[in-house]
């Protein structure tokens, strides 16, 4: 696991950086990843509008703010993500600002269709869903821990209308996002406490 994660550190962007690289790719009419189309064109576009609002609009609030900045040692957040994925630009916009508030937090984001084997060691019930956020220990290159694709609401959100529909369907994935400009990334700094507190 700390040969795969070196590797795929070597290749990891800032976050401004990995800003930069969308607008470079949207430019040529291209998204992040192996895989391109009109479709994922599109959602890179939307989602590149989406994280300039957030990294505008998202406040931390005081019990995440403390809880960031009372960490003593350094530790990566490294995510997996590509510029099509809406969940990914509803939630990087948070973890960049909980970053932002410690220096010990070195925020690095990778495409997850790059580094194969990091997404591989990280699937979510078997699927390769974006974002992961991998939260390693610098002195000691353990994993702590990792979180994602959603917030614990929005996955309860998409298991019960998987449940009831059998998959999700571009009416739902429209409510959904109607439900992350109303959450403004509250609900991704409630679960992201529970990181804060084991980086103590």
């Amino acid at each position: 696991m700390e040969k795969i994660i070196k590797n795929s550190l070597q290749k990891a962007l800032s976050y401004e950086a990995y800003k930069t690289l969308i607008i470079d790719l949207l430019k040529q009419g291209k998204s992040t990843g192996v895989l391109q189309s009109e479709d994922l064109l599109q959602y890179s576009k939307l989602n590149d509008k989406r994280m300039k609002r957030l990294d505008k609009q998202v406040k931390i609030d005081p019990i995440t703010q403390k809880k960031a900045r009372d960490i003593q040692k350094d530790f990566t957040w490294l995510v997996l993500t590509e510029s099509w994925c809406g969940d990914a630009a509803q939630t990087l916009p948070v973890i960049n600002k909980i970053a932002e508030e410690n220096s010990k937090i070195n925020l690095r984001i990778v495409s997850r269709d790059e580094n194969e084997d990091l997404m591989n060691a990280f699937l979510t019930n078997g699927s390769k869903s974006i974002p992961k956020l991998i939260v390693v220990e610098n002195e000691s290159n353990k994993v702590v821990g990792s979180w994602g694709p959603r917030s614990k609401v929005a996955t309860g959100m998409v298991e019960a209308y998987k449940s009831e529909h059998g998959k999700l369907d571009a009416a739902f994935k429209k409510d959904l996002q109607i439900w992350y400009n109303k959450d403004k990334g509250e609900s991704v700094q409630h679960d992201l406490r529970e990181f804060l507190e084991i980086m103590q």
